[in-house]
């Protein structure tokens, strides 16, 4: 099992091009792993990607989610193989599903769906995932600030002085910003997923 994600811009017609920005973010970081096969602008304003790894599928739709301007496509499932080298290739279930997730992503309140071969653990992702992008669509320039310093593992009293705030207000900024409901849905997202897989 893998994970194929199809992701399309929103309103392409009346904004400006935003696949190839796109493409060179999620194909260039060095901490993309589990990348099967890179992402491809698969048709217009359309690019797909095929993951190996859980943990990698929900960086990269969180990534989507905080951009604010994508229909995220989820799917899980078996590929044929060998795999070709070309993304736009591809085929097998996984395909599919993908195709299917993100046609319903373009009329789902967060715009986002998973599809899946046993579509029960589908759902359990998919729910997860609205949940995260009700927290995320909410947090401001500010609490992503704090967010990404956390991540990037600073502690708070480092982020108060690199910020110019107190550790108080890192500590509410972190708070309001939903960052612990943040990091327990990536760990929980990414364990449904590789059960689904697995399964």
């Amino acid at each position: 099992m893998v994970f194929v994600l199809t992701v399309d811009q929103w309103a392409s017609r009346s904004t400006r091009d935003l696949v190839p920005e796109l493409l060179n973010t999620l194909n260039r970081r060095p901490r993309r792993t589990g990348l099967l096969r890179k992402f491809e602008r698969t048709a217009g304003d359309e690019v797909q990607g095929v993951l190996s790894e859980a943990r990698a599928t929900v960086d990269v739709i969180v990534h989507l989610i905080r951009a604010d301007c994508w229909h995220v496509g989820l799917g899980i499932g078996a590929v044929d193989e060998p795999l070709p080298r070309s993304t736009r290739a591809g085929s097998g279930s996984a395909f599919v599903n993908a195709r299917e997730a993100v046609n319903r992503a373009k009329s789902s309140p967060h715009h986002v769906n998973v599809v899946g071969d046993d579509p029960h653990a589908a759902e359990q992702v998919e729910s997860v995932l609205w949940l995260m992008a009700s927290v995320l669509r909410r947090r401001s320039e500010r609490g992503w600030a704090v967010a990404d310093l956390l991540a990037e593992g600073l502690t708070r009293r480092e982020i108060g002085v690199k910020l110019g705030i107190s550790q108080s207000a890192v500590t509410q900024r972190a708070q309001a910003a939903g960052f612990a409901e943040e990091q327990r849905g990536r760990v929980l997202a990414a364990e449904l997923l590789e059960r689904g897989a697995a399964a």
